[in-house]
């Protein structure tokens, strides 16, 4: 036994690593026993083996809490990383939780997982690929992270966490108080690592829970002891009154009297003559047995002078006559369909009816059959990965032990006779619905779009030439959808996607000489789109009153953090989470708690190393690592450190983790946790960011329903969504854009000035200037 939390210093690691590595060629089974409490829907890595060379994960074991699961993560034979999903971990409560992970089979080739919550079974998974072992050369890298200490750690309170190599479940309850009774061996009633100091050892406190499991064992021996004495007395009692009975009565005699006047008794029970010792000889009403072939008899004082145990199981009577029981009539065990067969004794079931998938149960009695009743589910043909027999585009519908097929799914027409063939089609002129300068796109769900080529502009049904490349055409288009971009460009010759016009004029902004129509031409205007023939400007920056955010504090960038029509030179709380700047430890980055892990005087949201005092926030190479946290170990090149990266081993620079797993979705292979994997069977998941564990899926398009028209689930349709594969990013904006000086330099020309249009969508850089990249 290791308690976990004592594990740090070097030399300790490294003889654990190696005692570790050991047992696991030796046991059979691996307890992982933790009590620790958590807050609501948080998580992180419990336990785990990692190399420090190249961080290879041995072995781990995770909470997520917010969807009740615990992952265990282990390198297999293979040198893949295999994930096992333990459901119903309802631990993250704020509540004081023990938790048991028990690896089972390791030297059986069946290993299997189980998780305990609170001394109850939670979930199992059996059939497991084998765990890759440890080479001897890679013991000296290893590292033991626990909760406290790992990157991605638990987010709440570790009470205990001790590693349990061998024994039973038996010996693991008695270490958690909780009374579990087991048959297996005790493989190893413990053991002392060499080099290993014994105060981080487990060994106050064994003695004493196994005295309490052995107090309890031996009650439960006292209350069968008490009922065998109990039998002993009423038995002995049975005795004493056979004596006295025989003491009052003397001698009896079978038949009449030997000579007249006689007064001795007559026998009460059969006997044999008299003996020449003057004693009759008992005879035996249980030889021959009289019962129920089977049936246990029994002498008595009453008549007959015996009586019969119970009859055998599966059959019922009085123990002299048994007849077997009607256990199909009176228990019904069979699933509807499915014949029940009467036996003597017992009953079976027939196998499941055709439609259904279950297993086919046979027993004896009735308290078995109500018990063991048996189960039969629906097989769902349509999922068979041939459309159930339908044709591939059409809707096959799944119904209780069978299916049918409907009709052709949206986009197609025919039947099941003649087929399915796509109403539109690019593939001939005649069926291609998009204009002769347009293209076609397919859409998730199977269906067809149409997009202009380059140069043109429309809703690709019907396209136009466009000068100046903006997505508007020259001239108005005849489309029947009023889509906007059939509208004629009020800019023909300078793009303007916004087609922006502040004074409804039908002249865009962008070709306007005078936009807001105040009088004023551009050149000359400080508010170019707020109408303001006075030009009052009350400070020194070059915007006038009518559209300054801080019209009495200079501030010439009109940064507004909050967005809340007040800039930040001007505004007490830049970033609109209620804390004033003088005293917001993020005052740019809303962090209403202002959560300061390190105590640095710089909050989480905004610091550049949240786990480590960095009050100066010194960043030499700028890429948002502080110094004291850069290790510059980016094994993936993708920007990330490998100690933050949540795909170590691949790029990932978007760090996209759709279910919050702590695994990016670049390398996690179910993406939404809903035990549906993104591309191998049982998949692949037809809503791989949007949990649906049924799949449902009405029209039969490949799509979910869930996840139908909004697949990444971030409320904005996929049709307008520039990124429908990430709810992080909905839609292109440089209204928060940074900036990068190309020729730091020199004052030979001005740094770069550029103008965001088009919500943030469209940039453009208005001056003559010095070479600069603006990044949104």
């Amino acid at each position: 036994v290791i308690d976990l939390l004592l594990v740090s210093e070097a030399r300790q690691m490294a003889s654990v690593a190696h005692k570790i590595r050991m047992e696991l060629l030796t046991v059979n089974d691996v307890y992982l026993l933790s009590t620790f409490r958590l807050p609501p829907k948080q998580g992180g890595t419990l336990f785990g083996l990692y190399s420090k060379k190249d961080n290879t994960r041995w072995l781990e074991v995770s909470v997520v809490g917010k969807i009740n699961k615990v992952l265990v993560r282990y390198l297999r034979e293979d040198n893949k990383v295999h994930s096992v999903n333990l459901q119903h971990a309802h631990v993250a409560d704020g509540q004081s939780h023990s938790v048991i992970v028990r690896l089972s089979g390791l030297r059986r080739d069946t290993l299997s997982v189980e998780l305990y919550v609170d001394c109850k079974q939670m979930d199992s998974s059996v059939g497991l690929p084998e765990l890759s072992e440890i080479p001897l050369a890679e013991v000296e890298s290893i590292e033991v992270r626990t909760g406290l200490k790992a990157y991605q750690r638990m987010q709440g309170y570790v009470e205990s966490m001790k590693l349990i190599l061998g024994g039973s479940m038996s010996r693991v309850g008695a270490l958690s108080e909780c009374p579990f009774q087991g048959d297996e061996s005790i493989h190893s009633a413990g053991f002392v690592c060499p080099g290993i100091d014994l105060s981080f050892l487990l060994v106050a406190g064994e003695q004493t829970k196994a005295l309490v499991t052995q107090l309890t064992i031996f009650n439960r021996v006292l209350t069968e002891l008490r009922e065998d004495i109990r039998d002993q007395v009423k038995e002995m009692s049975l005795i004493r009154n056979t004596i006295m009975e025989c003491q009052v009565c003397g001698e009896c005699w079978q038949g009449s009297a030997p000579t007249s006047g006689a007064k001795e008794p007559p026998c009460l029970t059969p006997h044999l003559p008299l003996l020449s010792s003057g004693f009759h000889e008992h005879r035996s009403r249980c030889n021959p047995n009289p019962c129920f072939s089977g049936v246990d008899c029994m002498e008595t004082y009453e008549y007959p002078g015996y009586r019969c145990g119970p009859c055998p199981p599966g059959l019922e009577g009085n123990g002299t006559h048994c007849v077997d029981i009607e256990e199909c009539a009176h228990a019904n065990p069979c699933f509807p369909g499915s014949k029940c067969i009467n036996t003597a004794p017992g009953f079976r079931c027939e196998p499941c009816p055709r439609g259904y998938r279950g297993n086919t149960i046979s027993g004896v009695g009735v308290d078995y059959a109500r018990a063991s009743k048996q189960v039969c589910t629906d097989i769902d043909e349509c999922n068979d990965g041939n459309n159930g027999g339908c044709d591939p585009n059409s809707i096959c519908t799944n119904t209780l032990g069978s299916y049918k097929c409907g009709p052709c799914k949206s986009g197609f027409v025919g039947n099941q006779t003649s087929g399915c063939i796509p109403q539109k089609s690019c593939s001939t002129p005649t069926s291609n619905p998009c204009d002769i300068n347009g293209f076609c796109l397919f859409e998730r769900n199977g269906e067809i779009a149409c997009a202009c080529n380059v140069g043109w502009a429309g809703n690709g049904n019907v396209c136009g030439q466009d000068t100046d490349l903006d997505g508007y055409p020259d001239e108005p288009l005849p489309c029947i959808d009023n889509n906007k971009h059939c509208k004629q460009d009020n800019c023909r010759l300078t793009p303007n996607s916004g087609q922006e016009d502040a004074d409804n004029d039908g002249i865009g902004d962008q070709c306007d000489d005078d936009a807001d129509g105040d009088g004023v031409k551009n050149v000359e205007d400080n508010c170019r789109l707020f109408p303001n023939k006075d030009q009052q400007n009350s400070d020194t920056d070059s915007f006038g009153d009518a559209c300054d955010n801080c019209p009495n504090v200079p501030n010439n960038d009109q940064r507004d953090t909050d967005s809340n029509g007040e800039g930040d030179a001007c505004d007490n709380d830049i970033d609109g989470d209620g804390i004033p700047n003088m005293l917001d430890n993020c005052p740019k980055v809303p962090n209403p708690l202002q959560t300061d892990r390190d105590e640095d005087g710089v909050g989480d949201a905004c610091d550049s190393c949240p786990e480590m005092s960095n009050p100066t926030q010194t960043d030499m190479d700028s890429d948002l690592v502080g110094d004291i946290c850069d290790t510059n170990e980016d094994s993936d090149g993708d920007g990330h450190q490998d100690t933050k990266d949540n795909c170590a081993e691949i790029p990932n620079s978007s760090q996209l983790d759709s279910d919050n797993d702590g695994l990016g979705d670049d390398c996690d292979n179910d993406d939404d946790n809903d035990g549906i994997p993104d591309y191998v069977a049982p998949g692949p998941d037809n809503c791989r960011l949007i949990p649906n564990p049924n799949q449902k899926d009405s029209d039969g398009n490949g799509v979910g329903d869930v996840c139908e028209e909004d697949f990444d689930n971030d409320t904005v349709i996929d049709q307008l969504d520039v990124c429908p594969e990430s709810a992080e990013v909905t839609l292109t904006d440089f209204r928060a854009y940074q900036t990068v000086i190309l020729d730091p330099e020199g004052d030979a020309q001005i740094d770069p000035n550029w103008v965001v249009l088009n919500q943030g969508m469209e940039i453009v850089q208005t001056m003559n200037s010095d070479p600069g990249l603006a990044v949104g």
